[in-house]
């Protein structure tokens, strides 16, 4: 078994359970864990699903809980130039761009993984992601999670080898009903943890309908 220890991981942090998880796999994996919780959008329109401070608090507790060190970062600007702006774009062009790829791209393997490595001195990025990672040919390509019925591979389609090499997918291995029901389920379900939208990209996205049903494309057009 490789020598972990000296490798340092920063997972990303919602507060939810399968990048809690992935945390703690990686722990037991030996790695040197730290966790950062990204906020991506800015509350000041009263939506109810824009729960940053009720996010960070269970991601906190997740920490705290494994004993590693949660920073914090705000990439509202970057999500609004680089996901949002484009997103009304291409809605208004009569497209509807899938805006999970969309923030996976630009942020989550992107902003968050430049930030990861510069500012943290991360070896390696790590998300909740059910998919695998597999060398082939000498390239880190993306397979499909054990669990088939949680794979993501379709949303990390736009990820470069060089990306996928510098990440890891802990649960992309396991079967989420399994680790749900782990005697150690206790490290990763803060009691009060709501079921969240299918991702924050796509409850962001929805606070566009107000502003791109005034634009009556011509055609809707859907899109990878």
């Amino acid at each position: 078994m490789s020598d972990n220890s000296q490798k340092k991981v920063i997972v990303g942090m919602s507060g939810g359970v399968d990048s809690s998880v992935s945390a703690y796999l990686l722990m037991q994996q030996g790695y040197k864990v730290e966790g950062l919780f990204m906020k991506n959008w800015e509350e000041d329109d009263g939506e109810e699903y824009c729960t940053a401070a009720e996010d960070l608090a269970d991601a906190q507790a997740v920490c705290d809980k494994l004993g590693i060190e949660l920073h914090t970062v705000n990439f509202a600007a970057e999500y609004w130039d680089n996901v949002f702006e484009l997103f009304l774009e291409e809605y208004k062009a009569g497209r509807t761009p899938n805006p999970d790829i969309l923030c996976n791209k630009e942020i989550k393997f992107k902003a968050f993984l430049e930030f990861a490595a510069e500012d943290l001195g991360a070896d390696y990025i790590a998300t909740g992601h059910y998919v695998r990672r597999a060398d082939v040919n000498g390239k880190s390509q993306l397979l499909r999670g054990l669990d088939g019925n949680k794979d993501q591979s379709y949303f990390l389609y736009t990820l470069s080898h060089e990306q996928i090499a510098q990440s890891l997918f802990p649960v992309g291995e396991l079967e989420k009903r399994k680790y749900a029901a782990s005697p150690k389920s206790w490290i990763w379900s803060p009691p009060r943890k709501k079921i969240p939208p299918a991702s924050v990209s796509s409850a962001n996205a929805s606070s566009a309908t107000s502003w791109a049903a005034t634009c009556q494309p011509n055609r809707v057009k859907l899109l990878p």
